[in-house]
C-alpha cells in the first residue's frame, strides 16, 4: 500500500511539472527569461517551484516580484514569506509596494489589478513570460463571470493561455491544472504558502462562485471544470476565425488615423458590422462594449444628423463621428480657462506638448511654423484654447469668417478644435497654432512653433 501511494505522488509530480513544460516550451520564445508573480499564495508558490525547476534544468534566469498592494493587515507577513521561499530556492525576488488610489467609481479589484501589472511591466524585456498562478478552476469561474455579463464568444473563450504585453508576455501555464491537483503537490512538497482573508468574502462574485456555487457542480459532474474548460477554447476558436475572415474587411475600413468609414461597414449584416466594430474598438485595448452600446454608436454616433456633434463615451475614451469617419478619442480635459504668458516657451497642459514663439535667426523657416510679426514692447503675449465669439482674417484670406466656418475649412475634428493653442497680442487673436496667423499680425519676424508629442 505505500509503494502504490509513493509511485501515486511521485505520478503526479511528475505529471505537474511534465505540463508545466510543455506548457512553457509551446510558447515558442527563445531562452525565455521567466518572471514569476509571487502572490504568497499556494497557486503562486506551486508556480515559482516548478518555474525554478524549469530555469535550471534549461538554464534560463528566473525571478520572482511580489506586489504588496497594503490591503491586508497580514501584508508585512506575507513579504516574509515570500522572502523565505526564495531564498530556499535560490531565486532573486523584488518585493514592489503600491499605494492604490480608488475613486468612488472605480472597482477596488480592477485599480489593483492595474496597479500590479504596471509594477510587473518594470521587469519585463522582449523575450519575457510573466507567469501567473490561474488554474483551470479560476477559468470556470471567468467563465460563469463572463456568462453573467451576457458576454459572446470573445467573452465565454475566457482566459489565453499566452497573450503579448508591450514588452514580453503574460502566461498562464496552469491554466489546465485543476485547484485540487496544486493543492496536493504542495502538500505532498510541504510548501507552506499564506492565505488571504479577502477570498473568502462571498461578497465578491467570484468568491461567491468559489464557495457556494462550483463545489456543487463539481459534487454533482466531476468532470465539470474540464468541460468548461473545453468550452471556453471553443469558444477562442470561433473568436479567432471570425477574426481571420474580417481582419482584412477592418484594414480595408480604415482611413490613416484609425477612424472607421461608416460608408464601408453601413451595407454589412447587423452582425457583421457589429463584429468590426468590436474589432476596431479592441484595438484601443477599452473594455469590449454591450450590444446596446453597439446600437448606441451606431445609431445615435455613426447615423446621427449630419450637422449633428454626437459622441459616446465608453470607460476612458470618447467615440465621435467626423466626415463620414468615427473616431475613438481620450476624454480631454476642459482647457476654456487655462491662460499663460508666453515670454519664450510654455509647457501647454494636458500632454499636448510645448509652445515656442523665437525671433527668426535666418532665413528658412522651420517646417509647420508660422511666422509674424514681433509683439510690441506694450503688447502682452498670452496663449489660451477655445475662445469662443472670434471672427477672425486669415492672412491668406480676403475677408473675416467665423472660427466655426474656419476650423470646417482647414478640416479640424469638433474634438480637437478645444485643443489648439490661440496666440493673443493683447488680447487680439494674433495666430491659431498649426493653422493661420492673422493679417494684422501678419510678419517675417518671429516663428510660432508647436511642438506637439508623437501622440498628438
Amino acid at each position: 500500500m505505500l509503494a502504490f501511494l509513493l509511485e501515486e505522488t511521485l505520478g503526479l509530480i511528475d505529471m505537474l511539472y511534465s505540463h508545466f513544460s510543455q506548457q512553457i516550451t509551446s510558447y515558442s520564445v527563445k531562452k525565455p527569461h521567466i518572471v514569476v508573480a509571487l502572490s504568497g499564495g499556494v497557486d503562486s508558490m506551486v508556480l515559482l517551484r516548478l518555474a525554478a525547476m524549469y530555469a535550471k534544468a534549461h538554464q534560463l534566469k528566473c525571478m520572482a516580484v511580489h506586489v504588496n498592494h497594503g490591503l491586508s493587515k497580514h501584508a508585512s507577513d506575507w513579504e516574509v514569506s515570500c522572502t523565505s521561499y526564495c531564498e530556499e530556492l535560490g531565486i532573486p525576488l523584488c518585493i514592489e509596494r503600491v499605494n492604490l488610489k480608488v475613486s468612488p467609481q472605480e472597482s477596488l479589484e480592477e485599480v489593483a489589478r492595474k496597479a500590479r501589472y504596471h509594477v510587473l511591466e518594470k521587469h519585463m524585456r522582449a523575450n519575457s513570460l510573466l507567469l501567473t498562478g490561474q488554474h483551470q478552476d479560476d477559468q470556470v469561474e471567468t467563465f460563469f463571470l463572463a456568462l453573467k455579463r451576457g458576454s459572446g464568444p470573445a467573452g465565454l473563450s475566457s482566459m489565453p493561455s499566452i497573450i503579448p504585453l508591450k514588452t514580453g508576455y503574460k502566461c498562464r501555464p496552469l491554466l489546465f491544472t485543476s485547484r485540487q491537483q496544486i493543492k496536493a503537490y504542495a502538500e505532498q512538497h510541504q510548501l507552506v504558502w499564506v492565505e488571504d482573508e479577502s477570498n473568502n468574502d462571498i461578497r465578491f462574485d467570484r468568491n461567491f462562485l468559489r464557495h457556494e456555487i462550483t463545489p456543487i457542480l463539481a459534487q454533482r459532474w466531476p468532470s465539470f471544470a474540464s468541460s468548461v474548460s473545453r468550452s471556453a477554447q471553443l469558444c477562442a476558436e470561433q473568436e479567432a476565425l471570425l477574426v481571420e475572415l474580417l481582419r482584412p474587411k477592418l484594414e480595408q475600413s480604415q482611413n490613416e488615423y484609425q477612424g472607421l468609414s461608416i460608408k464601408q461597414i453601413e451595407p454589412e449584416s447587423v452582425a457583421s458590422r457589429n463584429m468590426l466594430m468590436r474589432l476596431w474598438l479592441k484595438r484601443f485595448g477599452i473594455p469590449l462594449p454591450s450590444q446596446s452600446q453597439l446600437n448606441i454608436l451606431w445609431n445615435e454616433v455613426a447615423m446621427a444628423q449630419q450637422d449633428a456633434n454626437p459622441c459616446l463615451e465608453l470607460g476612458n475614451v470618447q467615440i465621435r463621428r467626423y466626415q463620414g469617419y468615427i473616431y475613438c478619442v481620450p476624454k480631454y480635459q476642459d482647457l476654456s480657462l487655462w491662460a499663460e504668458v508666453l515670454e519664450n516657451k510654455v509647457t501647454l497642459p494636458d500632454h499636448l506638448g510645448d509652445i515656442e514663439l523665437r525671433i527668426r535667426s535666418g532665413v528658412v523657416k522651420e517646417e509647420r511654423a508660422l511666422l509674424l510679426r514681433a509683439p510690441l514692447p506694450n503688447e502682452k503675449v498670452e496663449i489660451r484654447f477655445n475662445v469662443i465669439g472670434l471672427t477672425p482674417h486669415p492672412e491668406t484670406r480676403q475677408h473675416s469668417r467665423k472660427m466655426k466656418k474656419l476650423y470646417q475649412e482647414y478640416e479640424v475634428p469638433t474634438w480637437q478644435r478645444s485643443r489648439l493653442p490661440m496666440l493673443f497680442y493683447n488680447d487680439e487673436l494674433a495666430a491659431v497654432a498649426g493653422l493661420f496667423v492673422c493679417k494684422a499680425f501678419s510678419g517675417q519676424e518671429c516663428e510660432l512653433l508647436w511642438h506637439k508629442p508623437v501622440s498628438e
